[in-house]
């Protein structure tokens, strides 16, 4: 899959295409929808498929620290993507200059010059453009002039819900994993790169992989049950995701710590899947109370592990 990066102006892509447009948190069930009749059309009329999404979110870039936490980072978003089947993943950088891109403007620079479409798809709810004011109607008033069909795809529903980027957010919140991974169509789990921290945990007998979230806010905090793999082994474990109070943390990252694993994973990547909620994240007054608590905690991880084998 090719990755093409870019506000207003990106380079066009030669051969026409058809296209979808959003934020596409999460790649849930809904998004798959759309994301499997845009290649099985590019796949039946000779087109390349494009997937169009913003880095930061609009509402990032709007709402700052008050806008809602991102389920995928960029990168997991582009793996995703690509297992899909998508021919290209645009990333337009969501800054002063494209908020304040009229709709119509929008469909002429970006859809029709740069990205070359001649089919888009887009959910029911789709806005775009500044103050949003860009929607179907304007989409489909616009495609007979400049030579594009819209689809639009109503939104799909699981048990009477509408499968939702918001909904799977409060469920992992909640630390119901099990119904956001039925939503999702993929056990919830955060990639990164390990980084050397603090190493404050193997003073107390539970070193820890850390994994920085780079600009996420996560849906989840707390401490829970894990797996996590790089590309050849799995390790269960437990993982805290938030501040770290104890050790006067001031930013979000992911620690796990993973039952007998002796390897060095500094500099690796890792993927830990996030299976059952143990706690809430808090401040312990001393390294001993911790190192009791994360005793405790690990007991309930090999428990819970040993239960399902």
């Amino acid at each position: 899959m090719n990755l093409i990066r870019g506000s207003t102006r990106i380079r066009r892509i030669a051969n026409p295409t058809i296209a979808t447009v959003g934020n596409f948190d999460g790649l849930h069930l809904g998004h798959q929808k759309i994301i499997r009749y845009v290649t099985d059309r590019a796949n039946s009329d000779n087109l390349e498929s494009v997937l169009v999404s913003f880095e930061p979110t609009p509402k990032e870039y709007f709402m700052g620290g008050n806008a809602p936490s991102r389920i995928y980072s960029l990168r997991d978003r582009f793996v995703i993507t690509k297992s899909l089947g998508v021919h290209h993943f645009v990333c337009l950088r969501f800054n002063a200059e494209l908020a304040r891109l009229h709709a119509a403007d929008f469909v002429k620079d970006i859809l029709v010059d740069s990205l070359n479409i001649k089919n888009l798809v887009v959910g029911d709810d789709f806005r775009f453009g500044n103050d949003r004011l860009g929607d179907i109607a304007l989409l489909q008033n616009m495609g007979p002039e400049l030579g594009f069909t819209v689809d639009d795809k109503s939104t799909i529903s699981h048990e009477n819900t509408r499968v939702s980027s918001s909904l799977i957010r409060s469920q992992l919140a909640n630390g119901e994993f099990d119904k956001a991974q039925t939503l999702l169509g993929r056990p919830y789990a955060i990639s990164g790169r390990v980084f050397h921290g603090d190493k404050k945990g193997r003073t107390i007998g539970f070193p820890t992989a850390n994994l920085l979230l780079n600009r996420q806010v996560p849906p989840i905090r707390g401490v829970f049950i894990v797996s996590a793999n790089n590309r050849e082994s799995t390790w269960q474990g437990v993982a805290n995701v938030g501040h770290r109070p104890t050790v006067k943390g001031v930013r979000d990252q992911l620690e796990v710590h993973l039952f007998d694993c002796d390897e060095d994973l500094y500099g690796q990547r890792l993927t830990v899947t996030f299976l059952a909620r143990l706690r809430d994240e808090q401040k312990f007054s001393s390294f001993d109370e911790l190192k009791h608590q994360i005793s405790l905690d690990v007991q309930k991880a090999k428990q819970y592990f040993l239960e399902r084998t």
